[in-house]
């Protein structure tokens, strides 16, 4: 039976312009309104066999705020940053212009002094290759957004170069079948209202 794994976007805990690298930021109060919005929704991913989540506040305070008690896993964490940990993209890009450029012309970079974006992609995918199809068919990840970027330029086998034409929103989920070396991407989109005449 091919493995289920839901991704599940942690809730924002700042505006999107002051998020940071590798940002260890707990949930503000917005991010916890949105949680409870969408509780509902979500809430039924509780169902699944394993319940994961990345070691950040957000993701933890997600996952706990949607009834998952998931189990962190460091295999989860966000692209290590080196030098610009804690930075926001746009206080990089004025302390080391030439840096950020070269990082994002070329994803096996690690001017920041971190890790490369093949190699998180990696680290993600194989974290994802080594889920137990034994215990279970549904699993349920609570990630950064960043994380599940990542999970799904190695699913489809794409270039590094694709996680930059990724967008994953706060609470969004996103779900790969299949099992080590062999994943599908899979929407489950809700049928469209039809407009009553």
């Amino acid at each position: 039976m091919p493995l289920r794994v839901t991704f599940v976007a942690a809730a924002r805990g700042t505006a999107l312009l002051a998020e940071r690298f590798e940002d260890d930021r707990p949930l503000d109060q917005g991010g916890w309104d949105e949680v409870q919005r969408v509780a509902g929704a979500l809430l039924p991913l509780a169902a699944a066999e394993l319940r994961y989540c990345s070691p950040t506040p957000r993701s933890r305070a997600t996952g706990a705020a949607l009834g998952y008690a998931p189990l962190v896993q460091l295999a989860l964490r966000d692209c290590d940053m080196g030098r610009w940990r804690g930075l926001t993209p746009a206080e990089a890009m004025a302390r080391e212009p030439e840096a950020v450029d070269a990082w994002l012309a070329d994803p096996r970079s690690t001017p920041h002094g971190g890790e490369s974006l093949p190699a998180f992609i990696s680290r993600v995918g194989g974290w994802l290759d080594t889920r137990p199809a034994d215990d279970g068919g549904r699993i349920v990840a609570v990630a950064e957004p960043s994380v599940i970027r990542a999970a799904l330029v190695y699913a489809l086998k794409a270039p590094p170069q694709t996680y930059w034409n990724i967008d994953v929103r706060p609470l969004s989920t996103t779900t790969v079948t299949g099992g080590a070396g062999r994943w599908n991407l899979r929407f489950d989109g809700v049928p469209a209202q039809v407009p009553r005449g």
